[in-house]
């Protein structure tokens, strides 16, 4: 991969438009856009929007509503819960001694550069491949973004076996200290043994007491009995040369992350997500309800 993710480029769009056209929002990241800048969020849309005829064949409506449609319906929902999520798991971590946070495969996540102040006392490092972490940081540079001074990029292709062996090399990067793990997309796109090792991995650089947060693709993912959604999701990632490899029962994840010396403190379904994420979006702006995405669910776990 020499290039940027594609997939890392749809979603920063996705947020961006979330959260210039909803009020109120499931998930607001309002630097979503200045990352993108205003002519490639434009083209974006264009792009997108053109693309009804893949999406909804029989949809009748403006250019602009197509968008809308795609956006809401088949872009948004999977990435604005799954935020929510993260952010959510990752507030209340802070409150029981956790001291870095660490986004893998960050791609052109915002938290860090707009973090709260609940999250001001971490150390937080973005970790992610080389060419997207190049174009992240002429991004910023570009648009005039200031970085945190608790912020520290690390690229690293996590396909690599010693991949970790940069970031111990790091000063700032503490191993005794309790630390929170974002993978929020990253299961999607590995090997089942490959998911295994990184998250002994994760394991092995941490102390117990940490956690890591995470979305998956269940059992039927990439299958004929995959919703709709879900297969178009398949087919994009796979189209931009980000194929998706694996997908997992409940009980099967679970036991996988017993298995690697974490224990599950939250397992959520699509219909919880559905619930606890977008129910007061849903509430205020029926005309454009969202549901979470079927065929995936959310994890978080703590080293036992």
């Amino acid at each position: 991969m020499q290039k940027a993710s594609v997939t890392a480029l749809v979603c920063a769009f996705a947020r961006a438009y979330h959260s210039q056209n909803h009020n109120p929002t499931v998930y607001d990241d309002p630097l979503a856009l200045h990352l993108l800048g205003q002519e490639e969020y434009a083209n974006m849309c264009r792009m997108i929007g053109g693309g009804i005829a893949y999406f909804n064949p029989d949809f009748i409506g403006s250019e602009e509503k197509a968008l809308r449609w795609i956006v809401d319906q088949q872009l948004s929902p999977p990435l604005l819960g799954r935020s929510a999520f993260l952010e959510r798991a990752l507030r209340q971590a802070c409150e029981w001694s956790t001291a870095q946070y660490l986004c893998l495969a960050a791609g052109y996540d915002t938290f860090a550069l707009r973090q709260p102040p609940w999250a001001e006392r971490l150390e937080i490092w973005e970790i992610d491949h080389p060419a997207t972490a190049r174009d992240k940081q002429a991004r910023l540079n570009a648009a005039g973004i200031a970085v945190p001074g608790n912020v520290h990029f690390l690229p690293a292709d996590l396909s690599e076996p010693d991949w970790q062996q940069s970031l111990l090399a790091e000063p700032c990067f503490r191993r005794e200290s309790i630390s929170f793990f974002s993978l929020l997309g990253i299961c999607h796109y590995l090997a089942e043994e490959t998911f295994r090792v990184l998250l002994r991995t994760l394991a092995d650089v941490s102390p117990r007491g940490s956690r890591v947060a995470f979305d998956y693709p269940d059992e039927h993912m990439l299958t004929r009995q995959a919703d709709t959604l879900a297969q178009r999701h398949a087919e994009m990632a796979a189209s931009a040369g980000e194929p998706m490899l694996a997908g997992y029962a409940c009980g099967q994840m679970e036991r996988l992350l017993e298995d690697c010396g974490y224990q599950v403190c939250e397992h959520l379904r699509p219909s919880q997500i559905t619930e606890q994420f977008f129910a007061r979006h849903n509430a205020a702006d029926p005309a454009h309800a969202m549901a979470a995405f079927g065929n995936a669910n959310y994890c978080l776990a703590i080293q036992a």
